[in-house]
């Protein structure tokens, strides 16, 4: 993945940086994840959740996601899965224009960069993604019935 404007890594987020989140949800999520220690009750509880701040494509602004991982060696997957809807997230789009980032794992926050899985690994990160958590099976399901192929993104650290 690489920039596609301007070809530069854009620097990101700061620890100060308040999330720039519209949905209402996801900034409790946020909230509650940073005030525990990456630990988020309800119907996350137990679910390896990250924070994700990208940059955005088309504002510059940081925005933070809470996402779903799989952890992969060194490196955590995440699934651009967007509850199987037809179209690809925004925070997708930011790493396809940007694809230095940052994520919070529990209370650790470092810089990655992201990579598309390779084709060869796909099927064994779905495999264990699904039996992690069976919902995404059903958000496979529906995005490939819209003719979408969900992409699986590496985030790896950087320095």
């Amino acid at each position: 993945m690489t920039n596609t404007a301007t070809g530069a890594p854009h620097s990101p987020a700061s620890p100060a940086t308040p999330p720039n989140n519209s949905n209402p949800f996801n900034l409790r999520v946020i909230e509650e994840f940073r005030a525990n220690a990456g630990r988020v009750g309800g119907q996350f509880a137990g679910t390896r959740l990250l924070l994700l701040t990208t940059r955005g494509a088309r504002s510059g602004l940081p925005r933070t996601t809470p996402l779903v991982h799989l952890p992969d060696g060194e490196r955590l997957i995440v699934f651009a899965s967007n509850g199987g809807a037809p179209a690809a997230p925004g925070w997708f789009h930011n790493l396809t224009a940007a694809p230095d980032a940052v994520v919070e794992v529990g209370a650790e926050r470092y810089p990655v960069r992201a990579r598309l899985v390779e084709e060869s690994a796909r099927e064994g990160v779905w495999e264990r993604q699904i039996a992690a958590d069976p919902a995404f099976a059903d958000f496979r399901r529906r995005a490939l019935a819209s003719g979408r192929d969900i992409p699986l993104v590496a985030l790896e650290r950087v320095g």
